[in-house]
């Protein structure tokens, strides 16, 4: 009967390592599926934003084919003018402090 229970014994440590193997490549496989969904979001993020840049140099490429896409990218670049124009420079209104000083009652009530 002692042996009988022994070979149990060396079974049921057998099946029990074997378990916790299955399990340990189950658990990497569920590490590795998980990288592998995030590394999948990034890449589209990735994709989606080199999409817009795409879709902004095609604009770009459009204005610049016009020779008024030209000239205002050489203008931007550059900072030129045509012959004859001038730079016209835009100056907010200047805020006045009132010259005007209170009156006396009015400086008399202010105290109140």
């Amino acid at each position: 009967m002692h042996a009988k229970q022994w070979r149990q014994g060396i079974l049921v440590g057998i099946l029990l390592l074997t378990i916790f193997w299955l399990a340990s490549l189950i658990w990497g496989l569920a590490r590795k599926a998980h990288v592998a969904v995030l590394e999948a979001h990034e890449a589209k993020r990735q994709y989606e934003a080199l999409e817009g840049r795409k879709t902004l140099l095609q604009a770009n490429l459009t204005a610049l084919a016009t020779a008024r896409g030209q000239d205002a990218a050489i203008r931007t670049a550059f900072g030129v003018a045509r012959p004859g124009e001038e730079v016209i420079v835009v100056v907010p209104p200047e805020l006045k402090a009132p010259t005007t000083t209170p009156s006396w009652w009015q400086r008399m009530l202010s105290w109140f």
